[in-house]
């Protein structure tokens, strides 16, 4: 990395008339861009999309999160016709009033059944495949499909439909990211750095887990997040093995505590551990968190174009060797994965699958890298997350909050 590499942009969030930070417009022209050379290089005619966070990057249109698992919204991606979305009521009229770079005639309002809640036999899956058929350039030609409820599949075939894996061509369109979505990125992990120094001032003891998440989520969206996704808050003896989400233990002094903050802004993740020793910490659990960050230092060491996902797994260590029977029981501690409108894209870095199919690294992939370490005392665990942009000279971090050595909340 050059000695002195300027900062990764972060936006403000108001707009400014004498920089420009984030180009929407160029953004969005990438994402599409992106997805129909990944469609010209499948086999298919025509991607559907039910994935929330596909249809945003191939119609740059999101609804709120409650609607994102009903399986209800969906877009439609030719290869000679620009993106056409169905979406929930009253939001397809919103998006023809205020998306002016979707064609009003392709945007309507659709429904499909709401995870079954409609029984397929009402006739509205049928309808909308029969919608879907006439608008294909070539019916014969097989159709990707990202995600898909059981029916919707069984009408597809039943209409003649050739389906395919649509979600593999469009994970691959995602996995490079242009500069403003580094930028929104890293605005994301920026908000992150300053709700944590917020966090270090109110872990105290007598202060439960559930308190820190309902701080983190208030200070997010005043901040400006879009959806806070999941705040992990873990502490003293639930710390080892760890349960990936939160209660209401009180803290303690002494305990060893991590958080995983995972919230976007503009769309753009963050996956974001700290721990923190409250008050104090432990031989074991100083011991633990020093190990950790090895684990971390020599990972970040390895990213650059060029190296393979098994190169940066093997580096960690193996799952017999931190208390866990195999690599499937201890998937998800020593890890890395792909950060973008989803929370898990590409590269997926683990030894459960690095190794037998590992992913040469390039510039512009933006993932997050997390270490996990037991504490000889049979309880604490030190938990450590990184998130990298691949730059042609190495590594650039977008998480800054201290993170080299052990931070203590509330000194005694």
């Amino acid at each position: 990395m050059p000695e002195h590499a300027r900062p990764l942009p972060a936006p403000g969030h108001m707009a400014v008339d004498f920089e420009q930070r984030v180009d929407f417009d160029r953004l969005r022209a990438y994402r599409l861009e992106r997805a129909r050379a990944a469609l010209e290089a499948s086999e298919c005619g025509a991607f559907l999309l039910f994935d929330f966070y596909n249809i945003r990057y191939v119609t740059q249109t999101w609804i709120g999160g409650a609607l994102g698992d009903k399986m209800t919204r969906y877009a439609l991606l030719t290869r000679d016709k620009p993106p056409m979305l169905w979406d929930f009521g009253s939001a397809a009229r919103h998006h023809r009033l205020f998306s002016p770079w979707l064609d009003p005639a392709d945007c309507q309002a659709g429904m499909l059944g709401l995870r079954g809640a409609i029984a397929p036999s009402a006739g509205l899956m049928r309808e909308a495949v029969t919608q879907l058929k006439d608008l294909l350039d070539d019916p014969s030609a097989p159709v990707g499909v990202d995600l898909v409820e059981p029916p919707f599949l069984f009408e597809m075939e039943r209409q003649g439909l050739r389906v395919r894996d649509a979600q593999q061509h469009m994970l691959t369109a995602r996995e490079i990211k242009s500069a403003d979505e580094i930028t929104l990125l890293n605005q994301a992990a920026a908000m992150v750095d300053g709700v944590y120094h917020d966090v270090v001032q109110a872990l105290r003891p007598g202060v439960r887990e559930n308190d820190i998440v309902a701080l983190v989520a208030k200070r997010l969206y005043e901040m400006g997040s879009d959806q806070v996704e999941a705040v992990n808050a873990v502490s003293g003896e639930r710390c080892n093995p760890h349960p990936h989400n939160f209660s209401d233990r009180l803290i303690r002094p002494g305990d060893q505590a991590f958080f995983d903050i995972i919230h976007s802004f503009n769309g753009y993740r963050t996956c974001y551990y700290r721990t923190f020793g409250v008050g104090s910490a432990t031989a074991a659990q100083r011991a633990a968190y020093t190990r950790a960050r090895e684990w971390m230092d020599a990972a970040i060491a390895a990213v650059k174009p060029g190296a393979g996902t098994d190169q940066i797994a093997a580096l960690w260590p193996r799952a017999e060797e931190f208390g866990f029977e195999s690599e499937m029981a201890a998937f998800g501690l020593q890890f890395g994965h792909g950060l973008g409108l989803g929370l898990h894209e590409r590269p997926i870095i683990s030894r459960l699958n690095s190794m037998r199919e590992p992913v040469e690294l390039r510039p512009g992939m933006v993932f997050a890298l997390e270490t996990y370490c037991p504490a000889s005392d049979g309880f604490s665990a030190a938990r450590i997350e990184e998130e990298v942009v691949v730059t042609e000279d190495g590594a650039r971090l977008l998480t800054l909050f201290p993170a080299q050595d052990l931070v203590i909340a509330s000194p005694y």
